[in-house]
């Protein structure tokens, strides 16, 4: 049984929270954008295994099954981060489907530097994926002229952390910078407090009606609303 929930939020937006014991992110895949024969980006797609040896990354082949769409037809991984519970299951993505990765080069430079001490303190083996190319501030069409998706550099619970803002359907992917009354920690190699809060304050200032965080700090995974969303980072600047 899988232990991701599938949230559809927009016609080609599959949102899959996790709901195991054990530590992995929520993943997003924007199906059938890309053209040729791998039409599906898949954004953070998490641990292979976790500490609680739960099979991340099956459960979420098998939720992604369940709504007719096939991880060997993915065509390109963006990475908002590379903290191992969000970029470990790259490289079994990528034998699966031949995709490409994307990041920030900030965040790639990290990766191959002093990021690798993430993966040692947890005693994993660095990935061995390269970027096919880096993701810049702004908009970012990797498909047809219709998909487009607005590239935020936004660091501080890493170095090159990115999120990402779909403007026809406001929706925002915040991976580890924001959750529901909560955020990234910073206390990890390539934090930086500052950096987050300055972060945060950018993103406050969009126009979104969802909010889908990197981890679950809520039951219902995906913040949903204008008014709920403004809360939320109203609490998140006083408190942090």
């Amino acid at each position: 049984m899988t232990n991701h929930r599938s949230v559809k939020l927009t016609d080609s937006l599959y949102c899959y929270i996790w709901q195991g014991m054990g530590n992995n992110c929520n993943t997003c895949v924007f199906s059938d954008v890309l053209e040729r024969d791998r039409p599906h980006i898949i954004v953070d797609p998490g641990h292979v295994a976790n500490e609680m040896d739960e099979d991340c990354l099956g459960s979420l082949e098998e939720a992604m099954a369940g709504d007719e769409i096939k991880i060997e037809d993915t065509g390109l991984i963006i990475n908002t981060h590379c903290h191992p519970d969000h970029c470990e299951a790259n490289d079994l993505v990528i034998e699966k489907s031949g995709a490409r990765v994307t990041m920030s080069k900030e965040e790639d430079e990290f990766r191959t530097t002093i990021g690798k001490v993430m993966f040692s303190m947890f005693g994993m083996k660095p990935p061995g994926f390269t970027p096919a190319y880096f993701l810049k501030e702004g908009i970012f069409s990797p498909g047809n002229n219709a998909f487009k998706l607005e590239i935020m550099l936004t660091p501080g619970h890493s170095p090159g952390s990115v999120c990402l803002y779909v403007p026809d359907k406001k929706v925002l992917i915040t991976g580890d910078v924001i959750f529901f009354m909560s955020v990234g920690r910073t206390d990890f190699p390539g934090g930086d407090i500052q950096l987050l809060r300055n972060s945060i304050q950018r993103l406050s200032r969009l126009d979104t009606e969802y909010l889908v965080p990197g981890h679950n700090t809520e039951p219902n995974g995906v913040i949903r609303g204008r008014d709920q969303i403004k809360r939320n980072f109203q609490a998140i600047e006083m408190y942090f």
